[in-house]
């Protein structure tokens, strides 16, 4: 995207349009659904467009009423700037982690998050047309050793951008994310846990 993009993002004069989460909303079930022609961003564009929507999102994912992500955008976010996921749908997405997952930065093969960590993923779709609204809001949260041998103990659980929920692996809808573990199986070394690209990484 141009300098002249982002000079327009920064001026809060967006050139993209923003599509309202009632005309645009995308849920998920059973897999991700692919974003078509996903957009080509600099993080400060990442970032600018983030910050336009994220308090909505904030007060989306908050209908569902799970106090588990309260407040989760004040947790240490681990990214420079949203990232293209193509494991997330071509969506532009960031990483954060609750206190008891201080050790999620520095994890190194072998070694395991505590019980009480949970990961919180927001999303924001962002199409080469120059529309973007919200995504969904992958959760992972570590339980109690022995919990739930098949998901290695940890809770897979995805909010749709109206506050819905589209599954959860201990509670409704189990069988409509289960592609979430099957997708972490390949890094169970690491405690089943994907880290932010090399370029975004942010030191902690």
């Amino acid at each position: 995207m141009s300098g002249r993009m982002l000079a327009t993002c920064a001026a809060c004069a967006f050139s993209l349009v923003f599509v309202w989460p009632t005309q645009a909303q995308q849920t998920f079930g059973e897999s991700h659904i692919a974003v078509e022609n996903p957009a080509e961003l600099s993080k400060d564009e990442a970032n600018a467009i983030y910050d336009k929507l994220k308090e909505m999102m904030a007060s989306g994912y908050g209908l569902s009423q799970i106090a588990l992500v309260d407040g989760y955008q004040s947790w240490t976010r681990y990214n420079s700037a949203p990232y293209l996921s193509a494991t997330h749908g071509q969506r532009f997405v960031n990483n954060y982690a609750n206190a008891t997952g201080k050790t999620y930065g520095s994890l190194k093969a072998g070694e395991q998050l505590p019980a009480g960590t949970v990961l919180a993923k927001d999303s924001v779709t962002v199409k080469d047309d120059g529309k973007f609204y919200p995504g969904a809001l992958f959760i992972m949260e570590k339980l109690n050793a022995g919990t739930n041998p098949d998901t290695a103990d940890w809770r897979y659980m995805v909010i749709n951008p109206d506050g819905s929920l589209a599954g959860d692996t201990t509670g409704d809808g189990p069988e409509l994310v289960k592609y979430c573990h099957d997708c972490h199986i390949g890094m169970a070394e690491m405690d089943y846990i994907f880290y932010v690209p090399d370029d975004y990484r942010v030191a902690r």
